[in-house]
């Protein structure tokens, strides 16, 4: 049986209940898994009931039953593997890996293939992970590089609050069309889905709150290779904040235009580095990857083409 301890340290503006702080603070269970894995908690010692206010410097206890892997089909996928323990694992994804299995992707996703490892592993017989739960953050389908996942619920409640907090420092490089005037900046918008398109995202009042701090590594007369740091992880976060300031993403089907220069082009967005605290480690691990072939090739040939003008 799962067990997770948390000190809530942060003052409460509004009342919540314990129930809707593992879900929505805490993001430990969903709501309906706090029903269907029956959690039991306590608080300071003793137990409660999931409808008790929560409240600042309580001491929280939780326990909750396994579950199996729901319609996750075990498949054995070379992966990348930047570090691996029992408790997570740290993949160089490769791009057009799904991570999560859905409509028309139900095998060669990235939970497959950790469900395989996971069942290979040597952990005493503990084998009822559930790994699309324990995936603890996400990467688009053509956006390759470093993702972390759990082995087990409290490992990925403990890497969890880490992103919910924003104490995760991640950095991805992307080649994006022209070049941003200041050398160094931020974008600071609100982002929600299209009311036009239900698979894209676009800036709107009516959005939430995202940040992206991003830096010029190098530029030509066409095209600039830029880091980006996400501060909040909006979905397509990166990609929309670009085509915003008028710098797509090189070959984004979505969000970009086709390039003359690069027509054939994929999506020229890779996470860099991820920089986290495991559980039980003094300090923060920085993971990080070797820049992508299809950008060294494209740099290639903007430099050659630079040399040329």
């Amino acid at each position: 049986m799962p067990f997770y301890s948390h000190i809530i340290e942060e003052q409460m503006s509004v009342p919540m209940r314990l129930d809707r702080y593992v879900s929505e603070a805490l993001g430990l269970l969903s709501r309906s898994q706090i029903k269907t894995r029956c959690l039991k908690a306590k608080i300071n010692g003793k137990d409660v009931k999931l409808s008790r206010i929560v409240r600042q410097n309580d001491c929280l206890d939780f326990f909750w039953e396994d579950s199996l892997p729901v319609n996750i089909i075990p498949q054995d996928i070379p992966l990348d593997i930047v570090y691996e323990d029992n408790n997570q694992i740290v993949v160089n994804k490769m791009q057009g890996m799904v991570v999560h299995p859905g409509a028309g992707n139900r095998q060669g996703t990235l939970a497959n293939a950790l469900y395989f490892r996971k069942l290979n592993m040597q952990t005493d017989g503990e084998i009822n992970v559930n790994l699309r739960f324990g995936i603890v953050h996400r990467l688009d389908k053509e956006t390759s590089g470093v993702i972390i996942a759990a082995y087990n619920d409290q490992t990925h409640a403990y890497l969890a609050e880490q992103f919910k907090e924003r104490r995760v420092n991640k950095n991805y490089i992307a080649i994006v069309l022209g070049t941003p005037k200041e050398i160094k900046g931020k974008i600071e918008t609100c982002i929600t889905r299209d009311p036009n398109d239900r698979k894209r995202f676009t800036v709107s009042v009516h959005g939430k709150k995202s940040l992206t701090f991003y830096k010029i590594i190098k530029s030509w007369r066409t095209h600039s290779l830029l880091l980006l740091r996400p501060h909040t992880g909006r979905t397509h976060q990166l990609r929309v904040h670009m085509r915003h300031i008028g710098h797509p993403v090189l070959g984004d089907p979505v969000y970009g235009n086709v390039d003359r220069q690069f027509p054939d082009s994929t999506l020229m967005l890779h996470s860099k580095s991820l920089t986290i605290m495991l559980p039980g480690e003094p300090e923060k691990k920085i993971f990080s990857t070797n820049m992508p072939e299809r950008f060294n090739l494209v740099i290639e040939k903007l430099n050659r083409m630079n040399i040329h003008e």
